[in-house]
């Protein structure tokens, strides 16, 4: 990396010496909490110490499959790849890596692993991976199911849109025309806890006033997930400003999510008629 920039094994060095120490001072914890249901049993192993660069990269690309668990057991993700090696858009679950690729690829992971690994470890790794980025995808998801509920009950289509104010560039989730200057735009946002309200609240005003700043006719609102309805009128009171036309929320269910973009819409008078 260029001088004063940090590759993987810069960020890895830094904690290392951290990490170990905590390694074993929960791996005693571990053993003394749970000394009562402890059992020695054998198990598969995988010997990474016993293996070259060469062996690794043979095995994953004789098995794509492998190369997630590989990455999680060193604390890897993509974006390390991509900044570290220049290999660009890799889908770590199922990839799709030349054979040069990977001899790469493996020669940069093999000084990161351990010694050796469980097997039933390794997949466990995996499958935690996985449920995360699925989790991930459903709450991606549930904007797309805003989105789609907008352009089905708006007079008007919506999409994403950009806007510049004074050099910063800005993304609403939502916006409309779909081009010209935006008479609509929308911040779709899920907040999931209680602590993220004052940081979440604040991104949509901030929001709101960029936008009323070079658009001052332009009419603002938001759309939100927040699954503490008995606070739902906090964030109400918290979003209360002359640059915010309309404050919705939604949850997850199809009736929440219809019934919130068309009030939405009835506010901001964008609403189709009803037939």
């Amino acid at each position: 990396m260029p001088d004063g920039y940090g590759s993987h094994q810069d960020y890895m060095q830094r904690v290392k010496a951290d990490a170990d120490a905590r390694q074993q001072t929960v791996e005693k914890a571990l053993r003394e909490a749970f000394a009562r249901f402890i059992e020695k049993r054998e198990v598969e192993v995988v010997v990474f110490s016993s293996m070259k660069a060469e062996d690794l990269a043979k095995a994953m690309l004789a098995y794509p499959l492998i190369l997630k668990p590989i990455l999680g057991s060193c604390n890897i993700a993509a974006r390390a790849i991509e900044r570290d090696l220049g290999i660009k858009n890799l889908d770590t679950y199922t990839p799709h890596l030349t054979e040069d690729q990977v001899k790469i690829v493996a020669g940069y992971v093999k000084p990161f692993l351990p010694a050796y690994m469980e097997l039933p470890t390794l997949g466990r790794i995996d499958q935690i991976l996985y449920v995360d980025k699925e989790i991930r995808k459903g709450k991606g998801r549930w904007e797309r199911e805003i989105l789609e509920a907008l352009n089905q009950h708006s007079r008007q289509v919506f999409r994403k849109r950009k806007f510049i104010v004074e050099g910063q560039e800005f993304e609403l989730d939502a916006a409309s025309p779909e081009k010209g200057d935006i008479e609509i735009g929308l911040d779709i946002k899920r907040i999931e806890a209680r602590r993220d309200i004052h940081k979440r609240c604040d991104e949509i005003v901030n929001k709101a006033s960029k936008l009323k700043a070079i658009l001052p006719e332009a009419k603002f609102g938001a759309v939100i997930y927040y699954p503490f309805i008995d606070e739902h009128v906090n964030i109400q009171s918290r979003l209360r400003s002359a640059n915010i036309d309309a404050v919705v929320f939604a949850s997850e269910s199809d009736e929440s999510i219809e019934n919130a973009t068309r009030l939405l819409l009835s506010t901001l008078q964008q609403a189709k008629p009803k037939k």
